[in-house]
């Protein structure tokens, strides 16, 4: 004879609700990309490489677990992650993966650090820095994402442009070089065509949504 679920049960299955939501690569990889900023379907899609059918489909089962939010402006739907809890859960999956997957520490080795095993700088080293003029900010997102919010007094040049800008960088100031997250790979890379053409380059730990998560100031400004 079956009992009837309990008070634990019933809990326990608007948990696996949750966990089902992040247990997608390509919900986890949407939002990712919601981490930088409110996106349409068709734009999430577009980045995320996804048929519109099928980024709608990842979305509804996120708005269902909370994960999300939409808004809709016409004829077009947009949606943003619904808190810095999101965010922060996501973190620990991160960490726990790192410290219990040997695959992962291999890949990120593999594809990460590999080009550039040099510590990040933290955040509070990098807003003293940049308080007495001493860094350039760097923001290798795609200017969309630049524009939804990024670090004061950080100048965008998506990676895919850095090399023509090269010529503007002073031997004088270090370039500190940020992206979307601790596993994004535009730093890294940025990192290293910096310094392969003899410019001091590093880092920041992190990316701006660990920036904005830990309150620290973002601006919208162009």
């Amino acid at each position: 004879m079956s009992r009837k679920p309990g008070t634990k049960q019933a809990l326990f299955g608007q948990l696996g609700l949750i966990a089902s939501a992040f247990s997608s690569p390509a919900r986890l990889e949407i939002l990712d990309y919601l981490a930088q900023g409110e996106r349409s379907v068709d734009a999430l899609a577009r980045v995320a490489g996804l048929s519109v059918a099928n980024t709608s489909k990842h979305l509804r089962q996120l708005r269902q677990a909370g994960l999300v939010e939409a808004r809709k402006e016409g004829l077009h739907v947009f949606y943003r992650m619904s808190g810095d809890d999101v965010l922060s859960a996501i973190a620990a999956m991160r960490v726990l993966a790192q410290s219990r997957l040997t695959e992962v520490d291999q890949l990120i080795d593999t594809y990460l650090t590999s080009k550039d095993k040099l510590e990040p700088m933290q955040a509070d080293e990098l807003m003293e820095k940049a308080s007495d003029g001493l860094v350039t900010i760097l923001d290798v997102r795609p200017e969309e994402e630049f524009s939804q919010g990024h670090l004061s007094g950080a100048i965008n040049i998506p990676l895919g442009e850095l090399e023509k800008h090269l010529s503007e960088f002073s031997g004088d100031t270090e370039v500190i070089a940020y992206c979307r997250g601790p596993w994004c790979v535009l730093s890294y890379e940025a990192v290293s065509i910096l310094r392969s053409k003899g410019i001091r380059a590093r880092r920041l730990e992190g990316g701006l949504p660990e920036w904005r998560q830990e309150g620290r100031p973002v601006d919208r400004t162009a």
